[in-house]
């Protein structure tokens, strides 16, 4: 067990002394403090980019949707909280709409979305959205046949109008491995701490994994457009993750130009159009 002295604590100043302490301690090997330094160096400076994309948006009264779907456990949380984390909070909102009332059910499917959608100067995540027709209600029998049609037929429609009306759309699809999955739904359930994270349909994930294949494949392939395309990012990789959908907002959004712009890792992201 490594022996640390009062010595060793005084001599600590910022995040990165912690770090070398560890690697010198001999608890965490240094090829591992390289990358994590590297990871928080890259990560600050895109969350200080995309302040200075928000700051661009509210300057031109834009409008930013960006649209964050996945299967579970694959991070979508997670990767819309680091690239929030140096935005003005006031002119962002995380929109994750729990199950449809009653009444909301007899509603045009797209009704309780709409009202969400960014005003001007605004930038909005949506932590799943109406794409949930397009794959988990098919999955789990949720929406009738003939819905799952009239979504799959109404919603290139839909997001047209968005686009034309000046909403900047970005849809982004995060996937896992079927063992990467299994892992981290199993490390939720034995940690206290993040159990909550656990719902009923959770616990199905696995075991539906080639039905939720088929709805997502079909998604992504029949509502991907030129107008609004999806991207799909291998998320096996929580960090290099998160780094890629933020170099995909910021790269991707009109009339503006980031300072700084980390390498694009192409084995984990794919255009789809």
């Amino acid at each position: 067990m490594a022996v640390f002295d009062l010595k060793d604590l005084e001599s600590i100043v910022y995040s990165d002394d912690i770090l070398s302490l560890l690697v010198k301690k001999g608890i965490i090997k240094e090829q591992k403090l390289r990358e994590q330094l590297a990871y928080e160096k890259d990560l600050h400076a895109l969350q200080f980019e995309l302040l200075r994309l928000q700051t661009h948006i509210i300057n031109a009264n834009a409008r930013l949707l960006v649209i964050v779907e996945g299967r579970d456990a694959a991070g979508k949380g997670g990767t819309i909280s680091r690239a929030i984390a140096k935005m003005n909070p006031k002119k962002y909102r995380v929109v994750a709409l729990p199950k449809p009332t009653e009444n909301e059910q007899k509603q045009w499917y797209f009704q309780r979305y709409i009202k969400h959608l960014p005003q001007e100067g605004e930038v909005v995540f949506f932590d799943r959205s109406w794409y949930n027709r397009a794959v988990v209600e098919p999955v789990f029998g949720f929406c009738s046949k003939e819905q799952h049609k009239a979504f799959m037929k109404q919603v290139g429609d839909v997001e047209k109008l968005l686009v034309k009306e000046g909403i900047v759309l970005m849809k982004i699809f995060l996937d896992i491995s079927k063992p990467e999955q299994e892992k981290r739904l199993r490390e939720r359930a034995e940690d206290p701490e993040k159990s909550w994270k656990i719902g009923g349909l959770d616990e199905q994930a696995l075991e539906k994994w080639d039905d939720y294949s088929y709805y997502i494949d079909r998604m992504l392939n029949k509502t991907s457009s030129k107008d609004a395309p999806w991207i799909r990012i291998t998320a096996d990789d929580k960090k290099k993750t998160r780094i890629q959908v933020m170099n995909y907002i910021l790269g991707h959004f009109p009339g503006f130009k980031p300072k700084t712009k980390v390498q694009v890792d192409k084995t984990i992201f794919k255009k789809i159009d």
